[in-house]
């Protein structure tokens, strides 16, 4: 039977391939996209291996989770991303672990996170997490809130505006959903040239993602297997 390590370097392996598969027919360099490993429920001996094996980016969704990893592995070179819906009375303890924020949908979680970063010394990077439909409980904004949001997020001390987050909604056609991410992100980049950062994409998406655009994709399954109860 193979080994944890050798099992994440073929899964890794096998992502790195569908990304620069991807890339080629869109016309793009593999190095244009970065993959973020979700190791959501997965333990912290995992994310050691991944770092191993030369991953440099690492997301979470749950706050108690994200801080208890992040802080056994704060000796490892990685940037920590939060990809989950965030509670205001949250803000203070992402912003102790996270470098980029995916999941800004609201100008309340904007003020508080401006707020923890100033106290804490930090520059945090921003996403601002688009609603690609109208189903709730995903998270994001409509569209129509966007550059509103964008504004309040690029004047905030302590934040840094870094472009657009999506989820592809479910039951529909991924392609339509992150062309029209595309567009949203393009319109962000007249106001913000520097909002380059595209995230979209999961495991059974990605390709889809890529081929509009996407530089960050959240891959979990594919990299990691399916979800279980994280062991303490």
């Amino acid at each position: 039977m193979p080994s944890r390590e050798d099992q994440l370097a073929a899964n890794l392996a096998a992502v790195r391939e569908r990304v620069a598969k991807a890339c080629a027919a869109a016309g793009r360099s593999a190095d244009e996209v970065t993959v973020i490993a979700v190791t959501k429920t997965f333990p912290a001996s995992d994310v050691r291996l991944l770092a191993g094996l030369g991953v440099t980016d690492v997301a979470e969704n749950r706050d108690q989770e994200a801080s208890e990893k992040a802080a056994e592995c704060r000796d490892l070179p990685l940037t920590w991303h939060f990809v989950g819906q965030l509670q205001t009375n949250k803000a203070r303890s992402v912003v102790s672990y996270s470098d980029v924020v995916h999941s800004i949908d609201r100008e309340r979680l904007v003020t508080a996170l401006s707020g923890a970063a100033v106290r804490a010394d930090r520059s945090i990077r921003c996403l601002v997490q688009v609603a690609l439909d109208d189903a709730e409980g995903r998270g994001g904004i409509r569209s129509d809130g966007m550059p509103a949001l964008a504004d309040a997020i690029a004047s905030a001390p302590g934040l840094t505006l870094a472009g657009v987050m999506a989820v592809a909604p479910l039951g529909g056609d991924p392609a339509a959903a992150f062309a029209r991410l595309a567009e949203i992100a393009a319109a962000l980049r007249t106001a913000h040239p520097e909002a380059k950062m595209i995230s979209a994409g999961m495991s059974g998406d990605m390709e889809e993602a890529i081929a509009c655009g996407a530089t960050h994709v959240r891959v979990g399954t594919a990299l990691l297997g399916g979800r279980r109860a994280i062991v303490r």
